[in-house]
């Protein structure tokens, strides 16, 4: 029996770095060898193996860490900031620099800033930076040496240099930032990045804006003050080509400094002057607004709204104020643009439905926030929501030191998902409306094969519908009526000549209503054709039509949807436009039927009988629809 009286003292392993890593510092190893055995001090923090774990902070990209050099520029007055990504074309090696305007640092400051933690606006929420951290583990992330100059006058560049190899070698318990090194000229290889055209973009004295042109130019367009920072050894990318990697901070930068851009500010990537862009479109300065062809440039203010939310999720935490904003984007106006313009151009697919700011600076941006019931939805695309606080809701939104996206915390959730619940569905139905009506109007190449095949068949139809020998008038007569008829039945991509053409060819005709009183389908025999009006307001439109209509059209184009690219599959894109042809000549033989039994009907009592009937079929199938006939039971 054990006696409970009896302590053991824990038992510290023969080897305790037994289980270090084979790429453990070297440095490390001997410091913590020596705090085991009680020799020295242990500080609160072990340089040489956190300075190499901070490299894995973890960044959603590469443009995400460069955005912590651009905010503590913004921060610190820079009017100018350049971001340089420069690949060599001898080993394909990528250096980065990102150099600015700002009022430079004194060395004192420098030693500071460059210290983790080390922070001039530590826990102030008014600005961009607030934690003193994000330099130090987004440069990093990306290189394993981090070298950051500093001037407050021309040719006084202070230098100090943070190398993880280097700082985990070193066997001192204590560990500090290195004394700033003055210098009267920067290296040979930034000036270089500083004065020469990266090799992309292409073209590049017609789309680069050099900062400097030569060496001795570069000092005085440096400035009075400013800051550098320099990864020379970048060995952690998103993408390997320079190209990809400045593409990317162009169109992510653009998004996320959009005020700050707007304001005034410059910002460049390799030398090419970044353009704001709004996602919710109501900048006037947007780099929207400058697209080719458009009637509207700005989308619609649904509503704008400041609630108090609290700081935390204590009963008795202050509040501060968060606005929120609801946009409907101009789809009358935008939706028969090409699918180009649409999506590349204006970028109107895409996870961009809800916008979180924070000071300015978007911090996050998605197309589903489950915590505020917004899913992913074609809907979404047309549709905007923008979130702005400052820095006082931090914790209610789940603000990290690097700034990686938004984490809402339920009490500052359930506040904003109460706020857009009702707008946001009427907002949708409103969207799913005029996407209706644009669908009617819109060409669908399934609609004339089934015109096309129905005239077809005419010729093997067991009786012919009514016609009648015409002299050379009433010939005349019935072409002005076929060019007035055209009028009517002109689709979008037609020109007058190929409608008119079209309907002199065709036997069956299609046309369409949205009106909620309608029956589903009417039809009349005229100037010799069939003539079947579709209403796209009854339920079996937008239940069984339509969807039939989208999905032939995206099996065809290779898309699942409005903003989802996939590769074609022409076994489903047959079968759905087989189906969706079927569907509609269904109608068309009943139309023809119908005009068959009427032209019979001497007492002229049949037509309203068919009227009635057509009214009577379409509200039965209604209720029937919007009942749920097809639910589980």
């Amino acid at each position: 029996m054990s006696d409970l009286n009896t302590t053991t003292e824990p038992q510290i392993p023969v080897d305790p770095l037994a289980q270090w890593g084979e790429s453990a510092p070297r440095g490390g190893r001997a410091v913590l060898n020596r705090m085991l055995k009680g020799d020295g001090k242990v500080p609160l923090f072990l340089g040489q193996t956190l300075i190499k774990s901070l490299r894995d902070q973890g960044y959603n990209s590469t443009t995400s860490a460069l955005c912590e050099f651009v905010d503590n520029s913004f921060q610190w007055g820079a009017e100018e900031v350049r971001v340089y990504i420069a690949q060599s074309k001898r080993d394909k090696s990528i250096r980065i620099v990102v150099v600015d305007n700002g009022g430079g640092m004194t060395p004192a400051g420098q030693r500071v800033a460059m210290s983790f933690g080390g922070s001039m606006a530590y826990e102030a929420r008014t600005g961009i930076s607030r934690f003193g951290m994000g330099m130090k583990t987004a440069g990093l992330s990306i290189s394993p040496t981090v070298d950051n100059y500093t001037w407050q006058e021309p040719r006084a560049y202070y230098n100090v240099t943070l190398d993880v190899n280097e700082i985990g070698s070193k066997r001192d318990n204590t560990l500090e930032v290195p004394e700033p090194q003055l210098n009267d000229d920067l290296p040979s290889d930034l000036v270089d990045i500083l004065t020469k055209p990266t090799s992309w973009p292409k073209n590049s004295h017609e789309s680069q804006t050099l900062l400097a042109t030569s060496r001795d130019e570069l000092p005085g367009c440096l400035g009075n003050s400013g800051t550098i920072v320099y990864l020379s050894d970048c060995d952690r990318l998103s993408y390997k080509k320079e190209q990809t990697l400045a593409e990317h901070a162009i169109k992510e930068m653009g998004r996320v400094y959009r005020r700050f851009i707007s304001q005034g500010k410059r910002l460049y990537v390799n030398n090419r002057l970044v353009e704001a862009f709004d996602p919710t479109y109501q900048m006037p300065t947007g780099r929207h607004a400058r697209v080719e062809g458009l009637t509207e440039t700005r989308s619609r203010l649904i509503f704008s709204r400041i609630l108090e939310i609290p700081v935390s999720d204590n009963e008795t935490a202050p509040t501060t104020r968060v606005t929120v904003k609801l946009f409907a984007l101009p789809y009358e106006a935008w939706s028969s643009l090409s699918r180009k313009v649409l999506k590349n151009d204006l970028q109107v697919y895409g996870d961009s439905t809800v916008s979180f700011v924070r000071n300015d600076r978007e911090v996050d941006i998605g197309a589903t926030v489950r915590a505020l019931g917004i899913n992913k939805h074609s809907s979404n695309n047309w549709l905007r929501v923008e979130i702005d606080f400052t820095g006082e809701a931090d914790e209610g939104f789940g603000i990290a030191s690097n700034k990686q996206g938004v984490r809402l915390r339920d009490f500052a959730a359930e506040k904003i998902r109460e706020l857009l619940e009702e707008p946001l569905a009427a907002l949708r139905k409103e969207l799913a409306e005029l996407r209706t009506k644009h669908a009617a109007l819109k060409s669908v190449s399934t609609v004339s094969e089934a015109e096309r095949r129905a005239t077809g068949a005419e010729g093997v139809q067991a009786e012919s519908l009514p016609t009648e020998a015409l002299t050379d008038d009433q010939k005349a007569d019935l072409e002005k009526n076929l060019q007035a008829l055209a009028i009517g039945l002109k689709r979008d991509d037609e020109t007058d000549e190929q409608v008119f053409d079209r309907i002199k060819k065709s036997k069956f005709l299609t046309r369409t209503v949205h009106d909620d009183y309608h029956p589903f389908f009417d039809s009349e025999y005229k100037y010799e054709r069939i003539i079947l009006t579709v209403n796209t307001a009854h339920p079996f439109y937008q239940k069984v039509w339509e969807p039939l209509e989208t999905l032939a059209k995206a099996s065809a184009a290779g898309t699942a949807g409005e903003d989802e690219d996939a590769e074609a599959n022409p076994n489903t894109s047959n079968t759905v436009t087989e189906a969706l042809v079927g569907l509609q000549m269904l109608f068309f033989s009943l139309a023809r039927t119908q005009a068959q039994l009427a032209a019979q009907d001497k007492d002229g009592d049949r037509k309203p009988l068919f009227k009635r009937f057509r009214k009577e079929w379409s509200d039965n199938l209604e209720r029937q629809l919007q009942s749920g006939l097809n639910a589980d039971e």
